[in-house]
């Protein structure tokens, strides 16, 4: 059995990793700054306290280590300062490339986004439409697949996985703003009237697509791959479903989008909002992928819909949250809600 590295394991995205593959390897090794959770991993995951900034000390563990594949997830996302967003995204993404070639990794999954595509105005979006990013997060998303694909000249494997936003169970950030409004039976404020679809992701459904990247022959697998559900409808709709699940008394309250979005801008620029600019800027238009290039290529095929995923991460959230900690800037804890506490109050 074969060896994987996973660059930010201690994330939401490497957890799951970590779970669902570890009976595939001989051993996962986790490269992460994050807290780790030893008793929340399989025995044969070993955690290492590394900075995907360093490039030494990346270097003398792969080199120690030998892995056969890297897959690489860590990444400083939108809620982060600038600078460590750069340094993180586009210099770390450089220092794992330059340590796989050096040392011959047979494959590195390079997990990007579908913020790479910023606000399109055409759906669904294929893999070779225009990557425009918002923000530094999308841009340095941009920078680093660059790399990959330089790396990919050189003789690199380098799949790309471009996610819709993925959920699922121990996913909070974000989400657990909106799972905490539909308890508590609050208005959900969408923007605009809904009726704009917007695709999500099963974080299960994501690991499989990887899990192919690194099992398909690297004719098929050194490429580019959107990834997203299958089944998708409105907004309007999708969200009603999680309410009437919830069966709290919450309902969704459309919102005239200009005014809204203003406004979330502003608090942005104040720092006292967690919605960033990607959020709340395509919040009212459509942001939909095709799959069908995954689906064709590796063979792919996603097990939940939108509304499925939303049901499945909000009763892991019921289950859970008297065992949640404090707040921060990963997917697996809850984000301030700041100024969207007061409107909670409100609603």
């Amino acid at each position: 059995m074969t060896k994987l590295v996973v660059t930010g394991g201690a994330g939401f995205l490497g957890y799951h990793i970590c779970k669902k593959l570890a009976p595939k390897f001989k051993k996962i090794i986790v490269m992460d700054i994050d807290e780790f959770h030893k008793e929340e991993y399989a025995d044969n995951v070993e955690y290492f306290k590394i900075d995907v900034r360093n490039k030494q000390k990346i270097n003398d563990l792969i080199k120690k280590e030998n892995p056969d594949f890297i897959i690489h997830g860590a990444a400083a996302l939108p809620l982060y300062k600038k600078q460590t967003i750069w340094e993180v995204n586009v210099g770390g993404t450089k220092n794992i490339l330059e340590s796989a070639l050096q040392n011959r990794v047979k494959r590195v999954v390079f997990i990007s986004s579908t913020a790479v595509y910023g606000v399109p105005k055409k759906h669904p979006i294929y893999e070779e439409d225009p990557r425009i990013g918002v923000g530094p997060y999308g841009e340095t998303k941009i920078i680093s697949e660059k790399l990959c694909e330089k790396y990919r000249s050189k003789g690199l494997c380098v799949p790309i996985i471009r996610p819709k936003t993925f959920i699922g169970t121990a996913r909070l950030g974000v989400f657990q703003i909106l799972y905490d409004w539909v308890e508590n039976g609050k208005k959900i404020p969408i923007i605009g009237n809904g009726k704009n679809k917007y695709q999500l992701l099963e974080v299960e459904d994501l690991v499989d697509a990887i899990h192919l990247t690194l099992t398909n022959p690297k004719s098929k697998a050194n490429d580019t791959f959107n990834v997203g559900a299958e089944e998708f409808r409105t907004v309007l709709e999708d969200v009603s479903s999680l309410c009437n699940f919830a069966n709290s008394g919450a309902k969704v309250l459309r919102t005239p989008a200009a005014p809204v979005i203003l406004a979330l801008r502003f608090f942005d620029i104040l720092k006292i909002s967690p919605l960033y600019k990607w959020v709340y800027g395509t919040a009212e238009k459509d942001s939909f992928v095709s799959i069908d290039k995954i689906k064709k290529n590796l063979g792919w095929k996603p097990k939940y819909s939108n509304s499925k995923a939303l049901i499945r991460s909000y009763q892991w959230y019921l289950d859970n949250k008297f065992l949640l900690g404090g707040t921060g800037v990963t997917h697996r804890v809850a984000w301030s809600q700041g100024i969207l506490g007061l409107f909670k109050k409100i609603l």
